[in-house]
């Protein structure tokens, strides 16, 4: 029997197994052979509305999005990963070495046959659409095959994901591996990195800003609830559509003309060019007579730094520099 023959037929057993133990539970055993926890364990979790019980730290871990991806290799997980995959940008130069080790299973999203091939004991997913079940890969059917998963809590935040968030995303996941002392080390450097930029920009008059992603009859925009209206908050801006209550939202143009954006922050990632965007924002005739066009200020942030992960700091540091390059000489 091949290896992908026993681990299907491993996958049907434990199917069998958890639907007629546990009721259809999604909660996990951690991948373990046997029942019995590991020193420090078990470790029970909620995440994103499922609660899963670990026994041991993973031992066959794969991460699916870039943010997700950085969180493991900074926390120095990369012997527990067996493989990953979809990133949207350069991984950091830091990480390289690391992620370089990692066999990369996919370009984007792998398939649910894929997925189960690398025979993981735990899926850690960078957005919701990691765990989209008419692909196959939800997080329902993972637990019947005897995969934890995990989901980067942005991708079901009930309120303002801010830096605690992000601490918050880093501390679950080094509890789950059982190495905390990593996280607060991370966290602790992340942490200088944002003290520093505070200081940088101490009493500035805050800049007006607009987040175009993408789009072309509506803008694609950063809302309130996600970690970009934080980032442009710690960096001295203000988000001009904080009052979408989402953490992306469509937008018209006439709206953004309305509230006028002194600097229009450009998400770089995917097919279009920055320069593109910026051609198709200066050439919109809904936008001529707003600051950001008139003057052409323009910010660019790589999408890789907006989402909730170790980026964060970064990337506040970054466009502080872009909206007060007088306080950065």
């Amino acid at each position: 029997m091949t290896r992908s023959a026993r681990w299907l037929l491993a996958w049907v057993l434990a199917s069998v197994s958890l639907v007629a133990g546990c009721g259809g539970s999604a909660t996990g055993t951690g991948g373990a052979s046997g029942r019995e926890a590991a020193p420090g364990f078990p470790v029970t979790m909620t995440n994103c509305g499922m609660k899963t019980t670990y026994l041991r730290p993973p031992r066959r871990a794969v991460s699916l999005n870039q943010h997700a991806t950085e969180v493991m290799l900074a926390l120095g997980l990369q012997k527990s990963m067996v493989a990953t995959g979809y990133l949207d940008d350069e991984i950091l130069p830091e990480y390289r070495a690391a992620y370089d080790s990692i066999k990369v299973m996919s370009k984007e999203y792998p398939s649910f046959e894929t997925l189960l091939a690398a025979e993981p004991d735990f899926v850690y997913g960078g957005f919701a659409s990691t765990f989209d079940a008419k692909e196959g890969r939800g997080r329902d059917a993972l637990a019947k095959a005897g995969i934890n998963s995990y989901l980067n809590v942005e991708g079901c935040a009930s309120g303002p994901v801010t830096v605690d968030t992000m601490d918050t995303e880093i501390r679950n996941i080094a509890k789950i591996f059982d190495v905390p002392e990593r996280a607060e080390e991370r966290i602790a450097g992340l942490h200088r990195t944002l003290d520093a930029v505070r200081a940088e920009i101490a009493g500035v008059a805050p800049v007006r800003v607009f987040v175009y992603d993408s789009g072309d009859r509506t803008a694609f925009t950063a809302g309130g609830a996600g970690i970009g209206n934080e980032i442009i908050r710690r960096a001295g801006g203000v988000n001009l559509f904080a009052d979408l209550d989402k953490t992306f939202g469509d937008v018209s143009f006439e709206q953004v003309a309305d509230r006028a954006p002194e600097v229009i922050v450009i998400y770089d990632y995917g097919d279009r060019p920055v320069a593109e965007k910026k051609r198709f924002l200066l050439n919109n005739p809904a936008l001529k007579d707003v600051p950001a066009i008139r003057n052409r200020r323009f910010a660019v942030l790589p999408l890789s730094s907006t989402v909730l992960g170790v980026r964060v700091p970064s990337a506040v540091e970054s466009l502080a520099r872009q909206l007060h390059p007088d306080r950065f000489r």
